[in-house]
Formats: C-alpha cells, structure tokens, sequence
C-alpha cells in the first residue's frame, strides 16, 4: 500500500488519536457541533474512497489543547496539506467551519493512492479572487473552473462556490473535478458508504473507511494475532468500519467494524478481547484503566469498540507509553 495511504488508517488506540485530530473538547467545555459534508463537497469525492477523516474545524481551532494534539498525531501527508492551506493566505483558519480529508485510489497499483482536501465554510471568494488577479497569480481551466496554484508547496486550489473549496495536488484536483462534473463516478455513487456515513456525521469528529482500509485497520489493532488462523477467516468478510469521537461529557470513542456476517463479527470480538487482555499484562495502571473502561462486542455482526473517560483520564493518557506507541 502507498505509505501516504497507509498512514492515515488508524489502529485502535491510534485512532483515539487521529480521531481525535482535533480533540476538540479535550480541556474545554465547548459543546460538539456536526461535521456534516454538503452534497458539492460530497460530489467532489471520487468514488474509490479509502477513507474519509471529516472534522469541526472552527472547534479544533478554539481549543489550544486539540491544536497541540493534532500536530502530535496528524500524518504528514496531511499536515503538508494542511499548512499549504493556511499559508495560502486564504484566512482559512476564519472561514472554515469544517475539513474533511479523503484517501482514495485511482487504480490497482500501489502508487494509485491520492489525497484530497475539501473545506466547507462562508469564503470571501470575491475578495481571495481578486488578490489573485492584483498578484497575477493565473489560473488553468477545467471546464468552467477557475483552479489556482496555491503557494509553493506544489498544491492547487478551486472554489466550487461561495462555501466550498477543494485543494491537493493537480491530479487529486483534476480527478475530483471529473467527480464533481459528472464525467466519472463520485462518493455519492456509492451508496453502502452513503448510508454509512448518515451513521456518524452528526459527530463534531469522524472517519469512515472502505473494505480495504478496514482490512488494514484491523490488522494493525491484532498485531501479532493477525497471523492467527481466526484472522484469515474474517479478513476477507470486512465490508467497512467507522469511527467517531464526542467530547461533550468527558470524552467517548466508539468503532464499529462492519462483517459479512454474525458470527465473523463474533469471531472479531474475540480476537479482540485476547489482544486486550494480553496489553493489559504489558501496561502501566493508567493503561490499563484505559483498557478496562475498553469495551468489546459483536451485534448482528458488527463489530463494537467503545472507549470512555474523563478529559483528565484521556489528557493522561497521551503522555503515556502506550499512546506514544500507537502514534509514531
């Protein structure tokens, strides 16, 4: 797998992190909002979706504490994209209201994988085009778009409207666009992602992964009981998995692994609680409350993860061996 793609699929403690890229509420009381996408922005997502990371991101900014995790956390790939975007000087950090990143393929191969950036808020488009034209910074057209070199870290930008813009690479650009205008599949073309996503968009963070990226996922969450006989029964039976993070009463996780089945989601969940019980015998206390307040189940085939504790428990937690493990 391409190691851009690799590194935004989370394990399980991982994804306590990258979940958490904003850990929006860690040390403030601010009450969750929704990270839901409008349908230009999901129109802009090619169809062969990976993953997609989806955050509050005015929320993530009013926390210095969620500011600090993420830069501990955010993939590199992604924190490229990230600071092209706020070194553009396109007052991202005052418009945006959320940021969604996608992993996607393009084809079969390993270097088929692209990222793309989409941000949804209110831009003063009028105002950033016309400092384009006044620094005669030229656009290529796609079409009817307008699509403009964003600083000089190799990325471009477009804005579909007034309150949505999509940024990455010229081909990440140019392929979304042929989502967005019609000429090839999109995120909306898929509708088991589609439905999954009306599961976890009303949190202020979440991911959604494909069969692929869920694959990956799990084998990084079993580490070594991946090589069991019992994985190779549920691997192939992974048809998706989706994570959230809530912060308005202490902080909760909750994972869900979708099988084809009950009893391959059974079968997860026990691999899963032997790879708990075997960490709880390596961990210090506090790593090991973190597991006990863990639980793990299966129901009608989906596999549960949920974590839950309080903003202190969890900002002790990310000093601890464990979370430094999980997040290199």
């Amino acid at each position: 797998m391409n190691s851009k793609l690799k590194s935004l699929i989370p394990d399980v403690a991982k994804g306590l992190a990258v979940a958490a890229i904003a850990a929006v509420l860690v040390v403030s009381p601010v009450v969750a909002r929704a990270a839901q996408l409008s349908n230009d922005a999901k129109s802009a997502i090619p169809k062969d979706v990976q993953q997609l990371i989806v955050v509050d991101y005015r929320a993530m900014q009013n926390s210095p504490a969620a500011m600090s995790l993420k830069d501990r956390v955010l993939p590199p790939e992604l924190k490229r994209l990230e600071t092209a975007l706020k070194s553009s000087g396109l007052k991202v950090d005052q418009d945006a209201d959320i940021l969604c990143f996608a992993a996607f393929r393009t084809g079969t191969t390993a270097d088929s994988a692209r990222i793309l950036g989409i941000a949804q808020g209110q831009f003063q488009t009028r105002a950033i085009l016309a400092k384009f034209t006044k620094d005669k910074v030229k656009p290529r057209a796609v079409r009817n778009n307008l699509v403009y070199p964003m600083g000089s870290a190799g990325f471009d930008v477009v804005f579909l409207n007034q309150t949505t813009m999509i940024f990455g690479d010229k081909k990440s650009i140019d392929i979304s666009l042929d989502a967005h205008d019609g000429l090839q599949q999109n995120f909306l073309a898929d509708t088991d992602m589609v439905n999954e996503m009306g599961a976890v968009d009303s949190k202020a963070v979440w991911s959604l992964l494909d069969a692929k990226g869920t694959q990956t996922m799990m084998r990084s969450v079993l580490g070594d009981a991946a090589q069991l006989t019992d994985y190779d029964t549920v691997r192939d039976r992974m048809k998706s998995s989706r994570y959230t993070m809530d912060f308005s009463n202490g902080v909760k996780f909750d994972m869900a692994v979708v099988m084809s089945d009950t009893l391959t989601g059974a079968t997860a969940a026990t691999l899963m609680k032997g790879v708990s019980l075997m960490r709880k015998t390596q961990g210090s206390p506090l790593e090991k409350q973190a597991l006990d307040e863990t639980t793990i189940d299966s129901n009608s085939g989906t596999l549960m993860v949920s974590y839950s504790s309080t903003d202190s428990q969890f900002s002790s937690l990310l000093s601890s061996p464990l979370f430094q493990s999980v997040v290199k």
